[in-house]
């Protein structure tokens, strides 16, 4: 398939900038398969189109304040560092920028005082770099926490410094957990502890698996063939509790459904061909687009994503291209909010 099979038009003033004051008062856009109805409805409205027996799955991954400025020491210049993963409790794959700037033997200075610092250890075959910081464990994430920022995607402008301290805690989930993304589980944003205790008044169960999110998902399909595109790695775990709750949703006849594209992918990569859920700790690439045969997920809560991104392809995957492209030129239409902090679509 060609990467401009999945490309739309999409009017710049559409990207939402900034979240709604309530997180549930976005719109929701239902796709219904079987009939190809369109249903035009509030985010609040959610519980009316869940069953008793349906299993809702979150990402309970925490966002961290993975973007850092920094100072190459000699000379002063500025270099924004972009933490990636740990690599052992004071190494950190991460970004930079200038990387050419960033030689291995590099000395980087964080903040005033020198109170964090780290030397560039490695140049990693992706292009990025190997940190090695000068505190550890609860002590450097509290220096992250300090001096480091949400780095929110790339099509959102950068806020206001009043702005900041609220984008960056609605840049996260109210059931935000274990730490270590790079990017929040949009779809989880519109969720507020009301509507979850509503969805489970319902008789919904919800479970809860984890998958951190790397900065990769933001980088553009560069291959025209899209069969030829490598998909990033990241890391998942799911519990036993979690692979129970989805085998006790199937044998009562309800449906699994993923809250966005991160769970989905951790979901299929764990199921078996029977759709049976192995627990445990993994790392996944699978990338799913059009012709891939899905074991777990029978319903997806999602946002509206990116013209020719990998999160668009795997939608296109489960509702069928030309079905979901209709669905997303109907909500330009209806001038629905796009991306992170945008409205929310459900394919059931």
């Amino acid at each position: 398939m060609l990467l401009s099979d999945f490309d739309y038009v999409l009017p710049e003033e559409l990207i939402a900038q900034y979240p709604l004051e309530e997180r549930d008062r976005s719109r929701l856009l239902v796709l219904e398969r079987a009939d190809n109805r369109l249903h035009h409805v509030g985010f609040s409205d959610l519980p009316a189109w869940l069953n008793p027996n349906d299993l809702l799955v979150f990402n309970d991954t925490r966002v961290i304040p993975a973007r850092l400025w920094a100072k190459r020491l000699p000379g002063g210049g500025k270099t924004e560092v972009l933490l990636l993963h740990p690599i052992s409790d004071n190494e950190w794959e991460v970004l930079v920028r200038p990387g050419r700037k960033v030689r291995t033997g590099q000395k980087l200075v964080f903040g005033g005082e020198k109170r964090l610092t780290a030397e560039t250890v490695a140049r990693t075959p992706a292009g990025g770099r190997v940190l090695r910081f000068n505190r550890q464990g609860e002590e450097l994430r509290a220096c992250f926490d300090e001096l480091g920022e949400v780095p929110l995607p790339p099509y959102i402008k950068e806020p206001a410094a009043a702005e900041r301290v609220r984008m960056r805690e609605r840049y996260q989930t109210v059931y935000a957990r274990i730490e270590g993304s790079a990017a929040a589980p949009t779809a989880g944003l519109h969720f507020t502890p009301d509507l979850l205790a509503a969805v489970r008044a319902r008789g919904v169960r919800t479970a809860f698996l984890t998958l951190h999110i790397g900065l990769d998902t933001f980088r553009p399909v560069k291959t025209e063939q899209i069969e030829e595109h490598k998909m990033h790695s990241e890391e998942f775990r799911i519990s036993p509790e979690v692979a129970e709750a989805v085998a006790e949703t199937r044998r009562a006849g309800g449906r699994v459904i993923a809250v966005g594209t991160t769970v989905t992918r951790a979901l299929e990569s764990a199921a078996g061909e029977n759709g049976e859920i192995a627990a445990g700790t993994g790392r996944t690439e699978l990338f799913i687009y059009p012709g891939y045969r899905f074991k777990v997920v029978d319903a997806l809560l999602t946002n509206f994503h990116l013209p020719r991104s990998t999160l668009l392809m795997l939608v296109c995957a489960f509702a069928g291209r030309e079905r979901v492209l209709a669905a997303y030129e109907e909500a330009v239409r209806r001038r629905y909010r796009f991306f992170s902090f945008g409205d929310a679509m459900l394919i059931v």
